[in-house]
C-alpha cells in the first residue's frame, strides 16, 4: 500500500496528464482546470475565429461539441486514473490510451453568445467497459448554452 505522500504524487502525475498541454486546447484557447478532487472544468474566451460566422458573435456548433467531448473525456480519464492510483504512472498512461468516445449527443439550447465560457461534466453511470457522462456549457452569466451526453469506452 502506498503512503499518503506517494499517493498524492501519483494523483498529481495523473492530473498532469489530463491538464497538460494539447494542440487542440491551444487552438481553442481553452484551459482544463480542477474544480475539486473529483471534477474539472474547461474555460475559454470568445474569439471571432470560434464563431460560425466571423463577426457574428455566436460560437460555432463544432466548437461547442468539441469542448463538450473534451470535458467528458477528461472526467472519464480522471475517474480511471483514480481507480489505478496505486499503480505506477505507466499503468495510468496505459489506462488513458484505452479511453475513446463511443457516442456523443449535443443539444444546443440557445445561441452561443458570451464573452467567457465554462464547460463542466459529471459521471452518470460507470460500468466495466463503458462510462456515461453529462456535460454543460455556460456563459459568464451562467446561461446554459448546450448540454451533452457522452458514452466512453474504457476497457
Amino acid at each position: 500500500m502506498q503512503d499518503n505522500n506517494t499517493e498524492n504524487q501519483s494523483l498529481q502525475g495523473g492530473m498532469g496528464l489530463i491538464t497538460r498541454y494539447h494542440p487542440l486546447h491551444e487552438l481553442l484557447g481553452m484551459t482544463v482546470e480542477p474544480l475539486d478532487n473529483d471534477s474539472f472544468c474547461i474555460k475559454f474566451a470568445m474569439r471571432d475565429d470560434l464563431c460560425g460566422y466571423p463577426g457574428g458573435g455566436i460560437l460555432y456548433g463544432g466548437v461547442i461539441a468539441a469542448v463538450i467531448d473534451i470535458i467528458g473525456g477528461v472526467t472519464v480519464s480522471w475517474s480511471r486514473i483514480k481507480d489505478v492510483k496505486e499503480q505506477p504512472l505507466q499503468e495510468q498512461v496505459k489506462r488513458l490510451k484505452n479511453i475513446g468516445t463511443v457516442d456523443l449527443r449535443v443539444d444546443y439550447l440557445r445561441p452561443g453568445k458570451g464573452k467567457e465560457f465554462t464547460v463542466t461534466s459529471s459521471i452518470i453511470r460507470t460500468g466495466k467497459s463503458i462510462v456515461v457522462t453529462r456535460m454543460e456549457l455556460h456563459n459568464e452569466e451562467q446561461r446554459l448554452i448546450a448540454v451533452g451526453t457522452g458514452t466512453y469506452m474504457v476497457s
